[in-house]
């Protein structure tokens, strides 16, 4: 775990007349009272689980026993399972056929499953579990000349699975970048002769806008239900299933979110720090994007509870905290001891206090549940997120813009996402071990992947809002300055790094047995693929807009019509 330098005494306070803060005047949260008062009825929740549990041993049935397996069809029907968010309920199954699929790939004939379409879906599924396939297997879609045969035009449907395929291209897959760059063209091309009113043409649009790599499972669920539903050859018990699923779980998740709610009024942080985001709504949303599955509502809630206190503890040393106050603010979160509250300004202290008891909240389950060697990587991570906002607000202090070497070695790790990725597991279960949290809080390549696409999206989102309110040097700021070259160009050569680090991410997965259990990476996945969503096109964490408002309404308030 990467260690700043602690500022012990590094200043004293002075007594000023008056202390001239900046802020970000935030504007407030945009859901009033929306989700306060959620009563779940238990009995009505009991009973859609019921169905749920009814509804997984038949299409386990018709899936993975009545399916040949390692077929195409039974390909077709494990990617629908998947991009229907139910693939939780059949994960040794979805295994055991991924294993038999992978052994068979070398009896695939052009007549039984060679199409474009089954040849791509086979490649995507397998590497996304960890096989290594080679991408040699498209070559037999190239002519004389090395191109893609012209022919592949015509066949949309074949183009969009290998459009989709070639995104779990790893570094140095020339026949990926390219088909990529191939697909992409056309597709968009296929879209302008397509009617209005064309399911595929909806389908090849969000496609390019996001593929299913970094598509939020439980976020595409509900529309890949109405895709699933035109499908002639569809699997109406599998549909039903999702649509049960989806809304049982949606009422797990709203009795949640109400409960931290409640947690959270009764902190009246939104009165009493109103210098910082009221996002918590945000915040819950983010983190089932991280992980949705009932079993882990242990670690939404304590993730939730720690990434809103990190979220203050940002806007304090971002923007409101003068560098004095922040010494102290640092060496109390060092020391974790109520002690220190008598030394801190009156502001920070509900903040400190808070901060304290959840921490001590985890603790106390943790023993309970026996996983108490888990207690140190929770605060040592929190210690350390504070060393790295210190480390920022002291560059801010001496009016210092770092090279890039000394700024990505602070802020990429500030950012968030190995504070994130870390607290996950430590909400896990059994399935999670001490080796796993160790290794993951060692900054392994695929977390490091994972922060840099986060501090590139989130720089490139946030830099003209944060040069407009006086913010430390970002990454951009660093870039031109060292390089000299214009923002554009930086912001060109961050984008390209962007699309190297999801390369490093895919690779990772490659490594089968991989080192540490797949729900590990996954977590890190999910994590990138939330930045994903919430960056591409501006903060829409911070600035809440039509963006975050259809999210929040599709997983958390709209149930899918049955």
């Amino acid at each position: 775990m990467s260690v700043q330098g602690s500022p012990a005494a590094e200043s004293q306070i002075n007594a000023k007349p008056e202390i001239v803060r900046r802020t970000a005047n935030f504007h407030p949260s945009v859901w009033g009272d929306r989700f306060d008062n959620y009563e779940a009825d238990d009995t009505i929740i009991h009973a859609m689980q019921k169905q749920v549990e009814e509804l997984k041993v038949v299409v386990r049935r018709e899936v993975f026993t009545n399916a040949a397996s390692g077929s195409s069809h039974q390909l077709k029907l494990i990617d629908a399972i998947q991009r229907l968010g139910v693939a939780y309920h059949f994960e040794t199954e979805i295994e055991q056929a991924l294993e038999r699929a992978h052994t068979m790939s070398h009896e695939i004939r052009d007549d039984d499953g060679g199409a474009l379409y089954n040849v791509a879906l086979r490649f995507r599924l397998l590497r996304r579990h960890g096989y290594n396939v080679s991408c040699d297997i498209f070559n037999k879609f190239k002519d004389a000349h090395g191109d893609f045969k012209e022919s592949l035009v015509t066949d949309v449907s074949g183009m969009l699975s290998f459009y989709e395929a070639a995104h779990l291209r790893v570094h140095g897959e020339k026949l990926l970048d390219e088909a990529l760059v191939f697909t992409t063209t056309h597709l968009e091309s296929a879209t302008t002769l397509m009617g209005a009113g064309s399911p595929l043409k909806e389908q090849i649009t969000e496609a390019l806008e996001r593929p299913v790599l970094k598509i939020l499972e439980r976020l595409g669920a509900p529309r890949y239900m109405s895709i699933y539903r035109d499908e002639a050859s569809h699997n109406e018990d599998l549909l039903n299933l999702a649509k049960l699923d989806f809304n049982f779980v949606q009422c797990l998740h709203k009795k949640e979110l109400g409960e931290i709610i409640r947690w959270y009024k009764e902190l009246d942080f939104a009165r009493r720090l109103p210098f910082a985001r009221d996002r918590i709504v945000e915040l819950f949303f983010w983190i089932v994007g991280i992980y949705f599955e009932p079993q882990y509502v242990y670690g939404r809630n304590i993730l939730t509870k720690l990434i809103e206190l990190v979220t203050v503890m940002d806007d304090i040393y971002d923007a409101y905290g003068t560098y004095e106050e922040l010494v102290i603010l640092t060496e109390a979160i060092e020391r974790l001891d109520a002690s220190c509250m008598d030394q801190l300004p009156d502001y920070m202290k509900p903040f400190y206090q808070t901060f304290l008891d959840v921490l001590n909240e985890v603790e106390e389950e943790l023993i309970k549940q026996g996983r108490s060697y888990r207690v140190y990587y929770a605060k040592e991570i929190m210690k350390n997120q504070a060393r790295l906002y210190f480390a920022e607000a002291r560059w801010f202090h001496e009016s210092c813009t770092p090279t890039m070497d000394e700024f990505m070695s602070v802020a990429t790790a500030s950012v968030g996402n190995t504070m994130l990725s870390v607290i996950s597991l430590v909400g896990m279960g059994d399935n999670i071990t001490k080796e796993a949290i160790e290794w993951l809080a060692n900054d392994p390549k695929i977390l490091r992947a994972s922060n840099i696409i986060f501090r590139f999206m989130d720089d490139i989102a946030g830099h003209k809002f944060e040069k407009e309110r006086g913010h430390v040097a970002s990454s951009i700021d660093c870039y031109m300055k060292q390089y000299g070259v214009s923002e554009e160009e930086t912001i060109d050569v961050f984008n390209k790094r962007i699309v190297d680090s999801w390369k490093d991410i895919n690779e990772e997965f490659l490594k089968r047995p991989t080192r540490v259990p797949m729900p590990v990476l996954n977590r890190v996945l999910n994590i990138t693929r939330v930045v994903d969503l919430l960056y591409k096109k501006g903060d829409s964490f911070t600035h809440v807009g039509k963006l975050m408002k259809d999210c929040v309404g599709l997983l958390l308030i709209d149930p899918v019509p049955l």
